[in-house]
């Protein structure tokens, strides 16, 4: 599909599922060669990165552990810049090596928010997995370890990625048309 409409808005094709299979394989496999004998704990943010994750597992070869959390700071196709955890981490991450997998790093304050958490629970290390980057938004000078790819400032849905919690079953990812 060229175009699609969530709610009231119109969308066009942006990324193909193509692309982004393979960009995740790519990471994959620079992932299975950084942790080839560790045994990492993936922590995947909801909702958005299910779809991400879901692949970037097909991919994986080493011996991992994944548990999920979720931060909301979205309200429509804004940032409210207000972090609220509705799914947290309930064990001991102490002396774990952690890979956060996030759809998408715009501003960054969300993952800079679980980054700062994480080290107070005294993790081995912390790293950041993203499927998306938006470098032109982002406000930190934190690390962001593995990148699939780097895009604009645009509004986009699919492959996880909603507009008020429409549009994350598109297997592409497509920006909304102005």
């Amino acid at each position: 599909m060229d175009t699609i409409k969530v709610l009231d808005k119109e969308f066009k094709l942006y990324i193909p599922q193509e692309e982004i299979e393979t960009v995740i394989k790519d990471m994959a496999n620079q992932i299975n060669e950084e942790y080839k004998d560790k045994n990492p704990l993936f922590l995947v943010m909801l909702n958005g990165a299910f779809m991400f994750a879901s692949q970037l597992f097909k991919e994986l070869t080493i011996d991992c552990e994944t548990s999920f959390v979720k931060y909301s700071t979205y309200e429509g196709t804004q940032s409210t810049c207000e972090v609220k955890e509705l799914i947290g981490l309930n064990s001991s991450l102490e002396g774990r090596d952690v890979v956060i997998v996030e759809d998408i790093i715009d501003s960054g304050f969300t993952m800079k928010c679980l980054l700062e958490k994480l080290n107070s629970m005294k993790v081995s290390s912390a790293k950041v997995a993203t499927m998306l980057f938006k470098p032109n938004a982002f406000k930190f000078d934190y690390k962001i370890d593995y990148i699939g790819l780097n895009i604009g400032n645009e509004f986009i849905v699919g492959y996880g990625l909603d507009y008020n919690q429409h549009g994350r079953n598109y297997a592409s990812i497509y920006k909304v048309v102005e």
